[in-house]
């Protein structure tokens, strides 16, 4: 079978403040999301977040309807973004194909029956990380390069976290109805990302680490404020944030992620920042 799913319950703060290192990796860590001609997908009862990974090498690989939607078809009821982090590729959406790039994304709506995914060259494939939210209306497929998203530099070398942030998947560039997707980079030197760190209980979050060095590490910060926990992250892996939990991280060199959002609005600056030096 080419498809597995792996299905996450959500946990409250109580419950998190007991688990071991062990668990608490079990219960927010994702792993192995690209296997040769598979798709691993993830299904999280927060916002009924879907975080995937679809890596085709020899064959077209089609995303079918999975149990826990209850759909005739994977996008009868959402939306999907995909961001390509490897060699070229390409996505057929009902009859039309698109040509993915390395770092180009591709938004497809509610409605859209037929998904499937070629990479170009099977000795460098495709990498294509894919979120997906429940969507309550369907708006139109829009392929994003790397010279449509949104740029903002970020933070400073003195203080650690000099990065790029790029908005792929936000409603001024694309029309959603709730998923939002963006990438950010850090600056060789530095390593901190989202600081100083924030919560926002109206939307939760997806933190997917990659282009993080052979043998190099990334420790992800999570947990409430004054309760904070860490797991720490290797290349290709992600973090299920819920709403409650802070979501920040430093790594053992520069690296990059993909955040991916939903929830009650797309407000990207709807968020509490919490003070670096009230953390604990």
């Amino acid at each position: 079978m080419s498809l597995n799913i792996e299905i996450r319950n959500a946990a409250s703060p109580r419950e998190v403040n007991t688990l071991c290192t062990e668990d608490l990796r079990k219960e927010f860590l994702v792993k192995g999301l690209f296997e040769a001609d598979q798709i691993n997908l993830t299904y999280s009862h927060y916002d009924r977040f879907i975080t995937g990974g679809i890596m085709p090498l020899n064959k077209t690989l089609k995303l079918e309807t999975i149990d826990p939607l209850k759909a005739s078809y994977f996008l009868e009821r959402r939306e999907m973004g995909i961001i390509n982090i490897g060699g070229r590729g390409k996505v057929s959406v009902d009859g039309t194909t698109y040509d993915i790039d390395y770092r180009e994304a591709l938004y497809i709506g509610k409605g859209n029956k037929s998904v499937s995914f070629h990479s170009n060259e099977a000795n460098n494939p495709a990498k294509f990380y894919i979120n997906s939210t429940p969507a309550h209306k369907s708006y139109p497929i829009k392929k994003i390069s790397i010279d449509d998203v949104e740029v903002i530099e970020l933070g400073s070398a003195e203080t650690a976290n000099a990065r790029t942030l790029r908005k792929y998947i936000v409603n001024s560039v694309v029309d959603v109805c709730q998923l939002q997707m963006g990438m950010t980079s850090l600056k060789v030197g530095s390593s901190w990302n989202t600081m100083p760190a924030h919560v926002h209980d109206r939307r939760m979050e997806v933190y997917f680490y990659f282009e993080v060095p052979e043998d190099q590490a990334v420790c992800h910060l999570m947990g409430q404020p004054k309760e904070t926990r860490h797991l720490w992250v290797q290349n290709e892996e992600a973090v299920i944030s819920p709403p409650w939990s802070i979501h920040c991280g430093s790594g053992t060199s520069n690296y990059s992620f993909i955040w991916g959002m939903a929830g009650e609005n797309l407000d990207y600056g709807d968020m509490d920042v919490c003070k670096i030096t009230d953390l604990k």
